[in-house]
């Protein structure tokens, strides 16, 4: 196969029509019930699974800056995602948006991510209602598994301590909720998140009262500041690590197929959710570390123990409660987001066909519940939550640029003007740049991929720089540091002399090109701060994503045989002409 033949197979755009609501599965979800769902999946992953780690081992005090700047970068994010919600109201969230924007290659990319991150953020919510569970019993499950199990990390340090039963049959048991439909699963997503919301009140208000804010500020025995004490790289840190608490957002763009009016229900639902629990994680956060010092925070129990500790019994059983109804309801939102992902791509064909059966009855994909179901509930079984939770935030980072990106190319792309019968100027440039007349021969819009390549390489660029420490380097890390910034400047400048389209829509970022790319910038800042080993996994498990669609994939998709069939109609017509003609011609 030629290479230009394979680009173009692998670059194709999916082709679906604006405002398109045909659905196998069945739409009864109302606004309410969708922001519900968010708010349940964002506050029990973020609060409950993620806080005391993050406070104690990376940022301090300052999680209540990451919590803001995590939640500032999924806001303008989330703008992004309410547009393509507008745009194409179909499951499968960032995988479709990738799908018609930049290629069928790079959807499948991000949708793979988006499956493990959804299969990994469940079954680290599993193994930690497990754990909350576990103490609020005084360790009699942990203690009695161990006597007949002996420890399980010993064979590898990514195991847990002890094959979590628990936690597995937690998953199956979640998962048996979400096979009855999705109405049955969001009403009792609904019921046990206005509980959570009752308890996170009851953290704030009660909890403001042992507040000491001397733990806030001034330095401590070592000289660092209290609110600092790992620096303002651990409060970036932090905010990258913090990510995994909004991927219930990404969650919600996946509801989009059984929304009653997806148009208008997901971007009332995402700016709606994300409000309330960004504030939930600052104030939460906040009465934690006013609490008691960061380095006593207990890294999975964080708020029981914090209210066991200043003497508030009936506090830490309350919190122990809701840490349970919270991290029930994240379960319920990964588990309803997670087949509905793997339906959408294997509808197209991306993953094996019998994934994208729907059941009859209950109008849920069971096939991929039951087998990505399953593989989640192994993986809580045998795998350490603390090598769980540290490989969520990448795919949440990646999905949400992939996303932002989107935004400005289709922005920028021309658009089709029935009552004109023309495309408008989207994509033209507004004035003819010295130096650069190649661009006047490329097609409208194409020269904003070239745009784009450069600023988000510049931007990593740029991030290992600052990340590297190169501003106070030697001149030449200065140089390459300055050049890339320069660079990012540059290109957001020509993505500007472009015309962008006309194309009507229900919602549309304010801003474009700004807000995206100040996205972009924001999401490759934290990513390029998380770990090494974070990208060395991310590549083990692309290895075997590229594998699956190289293999199977790319010769199954629909587009594939979309193409295929106007090739052999154009054929066919062909041929008939052809015969027509000779027919016309002959003596």
């Amino acid at each position: 196969m030629r290479f230009s033949a394979l680009r173009e197979r692998v670059f194709r755009l999916k082709h679906l029509p604006a405002g398109e609501l045909s659905t196998p599965l069945r739409r009864c979800l109302s606004t309410f019930d969708i922001t519900l769902l968010g708010v349940g999946h964002m506050i029990g992953a973020g609060i409950y699974v993620l806080t005391g780690s993050v406070v104690r081992n990376t940022a301090g005090p300052s999680i209540v800056l990451s919590f803001l700047l995590a939640g500032f970068a999924s806001l303008l994010s989330a703008l992004c995602y309410a547009e393509f919600g507008a745009r194409f109201p179909k499951a499968g969230s960032a995988y479709t948006y990738a799908y018609v924007g930049v290629g069928e290659l790079w959807a499948f990319v991000i949708g793979w991510n988006i499956v493990l991150e959804h299969m990994l953020g469940a079954a680290a919510v599993a193994r930690s209602w497990s754990g909350y569970l576990d103490s609020l019993l005084g360790n009699v499950i942990s203690n009695s598994t161990i006597a007949r199990t002996g420890h399980l990390h010993e064979a590898s340090s990514f195991f847990g301590d002890y094959p979590d039963l628990l936690a597995f049959l937690l998953i199956v048991l979640v998962a048996f909720f979400v096979a009855l439909g999705s109405k049955v699963s969001t009403n009792f997503n609904s019921f046990l998140t206005i509980l959570n919301i009752g308890v996170v009140v009851i953290v704030v208000f009660y909890g403001i009262t042992f507040a000491d804010f001397s733990l806030w500020s001034g330095v401590d025995d070592k000289g660092n500041s209290k609110f600092f004490p790992y620096g303002v790289s651990g409060m970036f840190a932090g905010a990258a690590s913090c990510f995994f608490a909004y991927i219930g957002f990404d969650g919600l763009a996946t509801a989009g197929e059984e929304a009653k009016e997806p148009a208008k229900s997901i971007p009332i639902a995402t700016f709606s959710s994300m409000t309330i629990v960004t504030l939930s994680y600052v104030l939460m956060s906040a009465s934690l570390t006013l609490m008691i010092p960061y380095n006593m925070v207990h890294p999975t129990a964080a708020f029981s123990d914090a209210f066991t500790m200043r003497g508030a019994e009936f506090a830490s059983y309350a919190v122990s409660l809701g840490a349970l109804f919270g991290m029930t309801t994240s379960l319920v939102g990964g588990m309803f987001a997670l087949p509905r992902c793997v339906f959408a791509m294997a509808d197209d064909g991306l993953l094996f066909s019998s994934l994208a059966s729907v059941n009859s009855k209950t109008q849920v994909p069971i096939q991929a519940l039951l087998v990505f179901g399953f593989l989640t509930a192994i993986i809580a079984l045998l795998f350490d939550i603390t090598t769980l939770v540290e490989f969520l935030s990448i795919g949440t980072l990646l999905a949400y640029s992939i996303v932002s990106a989107c935004v400005i190319i289709l922005r920028y792309q021309p658009a089709y003007n029935v009552d004109e019968g023309q495309f408008d100027n989207g994509g033209k440039l507004r004035f003819s740049i010295p130096f650069c007349k190649f661009l006047d021969q490329l097609q409208p819009g194409h020269s904003i991929y070239y745009g784009m390549s450069v600023m988000i390489t510049s931007m990593f660029l740029s991030g290992l720089g600052f990340s590297s420490g190169y501003f106070n380097g030697p001149y030449l890390c200065q140089a390459f540091l300055l050049i890339n910034v320069i660079l990012v400047i540059l290109s957001f400048l020509f993505i500007c002399a472009h015309y962008p389209n006309n194309t009507p829509l229900d919602f549309k970022v304010p801003l474009v090109p700004l807000i995206p790319a100040l996205s972009l910038l924001i999401n490759t800042l934290m990513m390029v701060h998380l770990a090494w080993i974070t990208w060395v996994r991310l590549a083990v498990w692309m290895g075997i994503g590229f594998a699956i669609y190289f293999g199977y994939g790319i010769h199954h998709s629909k587009e594939e045989i979309q193409d295929s069939e106007r090739f052999t109609k154009s054929s066919t017509y062909e041929s008939v002409v052809s015969g027509v003609v000779a027919g016309a011609t002959s003596p």
